[in-house]
């Protein structure tokens, strides 16, 4: 008898605590690309939720979305549910493997539904693209225009120069050779760098 009525007062203590403190408030922070809306539905937050049971536990699906890089859940006392993300950005254009056009960040996520950005990577290879897309990363304060990868190395075109690497460790080596020289292409070896005029872009 006891034992049930111990379930009992636990499940009537339970009830009221999800009534008797339900988020009232969902402040969204730091989002461009998805809406706030949207992130709470991610989130699994909404103002009938019982604030005190609300937690992270609930946010898979807005982990998981290609969006988000990061993203902090916190309550605040009484009734707010904070949401802070950090979005990935449109950072390149790949084609790869036949495949129509799609929009990567900078670390190689497709971003469904971004508008196209940054420079457009291409080539064949399918251990290269990884590489193309880091080489693009490391040029972006160069405006670099597209990058385009094969087997025998990398060649990235700037707005007004180009560059051609056998690899990318060799390329980061001396990308301040390639920067000293913005209206050459330089050719990045193992042991150095030799120039040559400006390869005109596609």
């Amino acid at each position: 008898m006891w034992s049930a009525l111990t379930l009992v007062l636990a499940g009537g203590t339970a009830t009221s605590l999800w009534f008797g403190l339900p988020v009232r408030s969902i402040e969204v922070r730091g989002n461009t690309f998805l809406s706030a809306q949207r992130t709470a539905e991610l989130a699994g937050v909404d103002k009938d939720f019982g604030w005190i049971y609300y937690g992270d536990w609930r946010a898979g699906a807005l982990h998981a979305h290609p969006w988000v890089r990061e993203a902090t859940i916190t309550r605040e006392w009484p009734d707010r549910v904070v949401i802070s993300l950090k979005e990935r950005k449109a950072g390149a254009r790949l084609v790869q493997n036949g495949r129509p056009e799609m929009v990567i960040d900078l670390d190689g996520t497709p971003l469904p539904g971004a508008a196209p950005a940054g420079p457009l990577i291409r080539g064949w290879g399918p251990r290269r693209v990884q590489d193309a897309i880091r080489v693009a990363a490391l040029l972006k304060g160069d405006k670099v225009q597209w990058v385009e990868y094969s087997p025998s190395g990398l060649t990235a075109h700037t707005a007004t120069g180009s560059v051609w690497a056998g690899s990318f460790d060799t390329l980061r080596q001396y990308v301040a050779a390639v920067r000293q020289y913005p209206d050459k292409h330089v050719y990045v070896y193992p042991w150095g760098v030799t120039l040559a005029d400006a390869v005109p872009g596609p």
